[in-house]
């Protein structure tokens, strides 16, 4: 693991850092690379100029761990509001959203587990009126038994839903096979959080096997896998599979967020294959913002050197 990558994820939980970057002259277009705006008209109108370049989207209003079930109440309201302007302008036929169940309760101490599926189950229903879906977001281990059950209860009634898992974590490939059934859709990512060596391999080069082998194993199942990754050498080899698995464009897509690789986007759009841009949006950016950072440390140096000059 990259030296840089745990104290920067480290900062993610710091309100003083997070109050000093959101004052920072730079950090606005920091955030502009990686989050379109705040409001929900910002997010779907970032969600109709990728479509209309020929990419898919799923949409994600930040936000995690809520402490009051109000929060998680508000959270739902701004779905079903995104839901419904994807649907009044027309974009819900090449959009989806992406829901982290803490956002929507599963973190609060009294029932969050019912509350996160009631409030779940909420969000798939208006999906599911705007004409488009939803996938579950996948977040730290702890809560990896808990989500997957919860995504097992919303596809009774919404077998549409999908599913993220991270590969970094020892039981995926074992989480991948019993997820590569016909009808599941199955977005795999290599993992944002800072996970224990007893819980999760530690190295980029065990995490990148292991992705590889989790890839294996849904693309030759008979699921739609979502192959979440900028790795150019992972993308190349996730074409490769699927050409080995005989799989037809179309028959799974690849994923990248919002502002990173542009280009690739594109060409990869150009070529044939489904391509989805994760655009996150909403006032609770800090967090992702951080994991992204710690994703790609180049980026560190700026944000280092808005620190001194602010000092």
């Amino acid at each position: 693991m990259s030296l840089l990558r745990q104290p920067i994820l480290l900062l993610s939980r710091s309100r003083q850092a997070k109050r000093l970057l959101s004052t920072l002259p730079v950090s606005s277009g920091i955030v502009a690379s990686y989050v379109p705006g705040e409001s929900t008209r910002s997010a779907a109108d970032a969600a109709a100029r990728l479509i209309d370049g020929g990419l898919t989207v799923t949409l994600d209003f930040l936000g995690e761990e809520v402490a009051e079930p109000e929060q998680a109440d508000a959270t739902v309201a701004a779905y079903k509001d995104l839901l419904e302007q994807l649907a009044t302008r027309g974009l819900s036929r090449k959009s989806e959203v992406s829901v982290k169940l803490s956002a929507v309760g599963q973190s609060l101490p009294v029932n969050g587990y019912k509350v996160a599926l009631e409030n779940a189950r909420a969000i798939c229903r208006a999906a599911r009126n705007a004409g488009t879906t939803v996938t579950i977001d996948m977040e730290e281990h702890r809560t990896t038994d808990s989500t997957l059950q919860i995504l097992r209860e919303l596809r009774k009634d919404f077998p549409e839903t999908g599913a993220a898992l991270q590969a970094a974590l020892f039981r995926t490939e074992a989480d991948c096979r019993a997820l590569a059934h016909e009808g599941s859709r199955v977005r795999l990512c290599k993992g944002a959080y800072l996970e224990p060596e007893d819980v999760a391999f530690q190295s980029r080069v065990d995490i990148d096997r292991s992705y590889v082998r989790c890839l294996k194993v849904l693309l030759a199942g008979d699921c739609y896998p979502m192959i979440a990754t900028h790795d150019p050498r992972m993308v190349q080899i996730a074409s490769s599979l699927a050409s080995r698995y005989g799989r037809a464009q179309g028959t799974y897509e690849f994923q990248m967020l919002y502002g990173i690789r542009p280009d690739e986007q594109r060409r990869l759009a150009e070529s044939g294959e489904t391509v989805r841009v994760y655009v996150p949006y909403g006032v609770e950016w800090y967090g992702y913002l951080i994991r992204r950072l710690a994703e790609r440390p180049q980026n560190l140096s700026m944000f280092l050197r808005s620190l001194v000059s602010k000092k």
